[in-house]
């Protein structure tokens, strides 16, 4: 690889992060139930880079102090590796 094909990627990858901190920021100030169409507006940004995004961003809430920030991006990023395949569906047990 060439170092203008490296320092693209970096710009690219930089700006995937970027787009996945404006999610997680929206995700975060919604009304509580308006998760689900936020989410469904970015269709662009479901991956798994989204949900190691979001699970990075909940231990700085740990770390913070911000409990209920850091359960609510860990459930939201369950929810979404269910969606995407990522997570086994393991059933409860009796």
């Amino acid at each position: 690889m060439n170092e203008t094909t490296t320092e693209t990627n970096q710009e690219e990858s930089q700006e995937r992060l970027n787009q996945y901190f404006g999610l997680i920021d929206k995700l975060i100030r919604c009304p509580n139930g308006e998760e689900p169409q936020v989410i469904e507006s970015h269709p662009e940004l479901l991956d798994e880079g989204l949900i190691r995004t979001m699970l990075k961003i909940a231990a700085i809430f740990v770390h913070e102090d911000n409990q209920e920030g850091a359960k609510f991006l860990v459930y939201v990023a369950r929810q979404l590796s269910k969606q995407l395949g990522l997570y086994p569906d393991v059933p409860a047990k009796e």
